[in-house]
């Protein structure tokens, strides 16, 4: 396949703590199941909740094992989801449509046959410690997969990630690691009239944490790829301790080693510079021909 350039449109800002946003996508229209349905699907996965709004239109409930904590106001966070609405492929470009790794074979069939879609979102969970969201948001996506059983594939929108359905429902993964499996999209690209190639993710931003970003030459793509994944990992699950300057393990021989650091600093992405991300410097041993 010929290999192809990409331009990004740089004027797309990525909002840290936006209303994270999961397409489900269906071949055919799908009927709004009942609110008892609903409600059931959602106490399995969720927890206690509680039907506000189930029309035509949609419905919405309140988690209210969770507590968003506002100014004026505690409040539970609000799951909304819309009933079926046309879908068309084309509204993914071919820039996202590069970096959707984990359905790289089915991914333009999926988006050519699916002409339908449910809209789900978080409402006023972003004040949520990183955590608890991650958890309210994964639950939610495996209580929509449950009460949509005809669900082909799934779009996360803020990463630009896309899964099959049942990938997901069959997945072992247990706590806030299913964000970073699912949510969390690592990229990457290489730099034309260069030997270099940067890696990032997108999508922690959404939990107020930073992305990670590695430009580097002479590495496996794949291992470092690997790398950001499990420090994306660690920074949910620790509550982000890395501070500027600080130091990371390296990958020596495709493993992690804490004979060579690799340095962290803050910085603005490459790709998205609106976006502050976690840089992380490779020193020369690790990054093979890096000036």
């Amino acid at each position: 396949m010929p290999q192809r350039n990409f331009t990004q449109d740089l004027s797309q800002k990525d909002m840290p703590g936006a209303v994270f946003v999961i397409k489900l996508l269906f071949k055919q229209p799908t009927p709004q199941p009942d609110q008892e349905t609903m409600l059931n699907s959602l106490r399995k996965h969720v927890g206690e909740v509680e039907c506000f709004w189930h029309d035509a239109k949609g419905a919405g409930f309140s988690a209210l094992q969770y507590t968003a904590h506002f100014k004026d106001a505690d409040l539970p966070p609000q799951l909304m989801i819309t009933s079926g609405q046309p879908f068309s492929g084309n509204t993914v470009d071919d820039f996202t449509r590069s970096q959707m790794w984990d359905c790289q074979q089915e991914r333009d069939t999926i988006l050519n046959d699916c002409q339908y879609q449910i809209i789900a979102t978080d409402m006023m969970a972003a004040v949520l410690e990183p955590q608890e969201r991650a958890n309210l948001d994964m639950d939610f996506l495996m209580a929509l997969l449950d009460m949509f059983p005809d669900c082909l594939a799934v779009y996360f929108f803020n990463s630009g990630k896309m899964f099959l359905a049942d990938d997901i429902r069959s997945q072992q993964i247990n706590g806030i690691d299913r964000f970073i499996k699912f949510a969390v999209n690592a990229r990457f690209f290489t730099i034309q009239g260069s030997e270099d190639m940067l890696v990032d993710t997108l999508g922690m931003s959404t939990l107020f944490l930073p992305d990670l970003q590695y430009h580097f030459r002479g590495m496996n793509p794949n291992q470092v790829v690997n790398h950001a994944y499990c420090i994306a990992s660690y920074i949910l699950a620790n509550d982000n301790p890395i501070k500027s300057g600080d130091t990371i393990d390296a990958i020596v021989n495709g493993q992690f080693s804490q004979s060579v650091q690799w340095r962290c600093q803050y910085e603005n992405a490459l790709i998205q510079p609106a976006r502050e991300v976690i840089d992380i410097y490779m020193n020369e041993y690790a990054a093979g021909q890096r000036d």
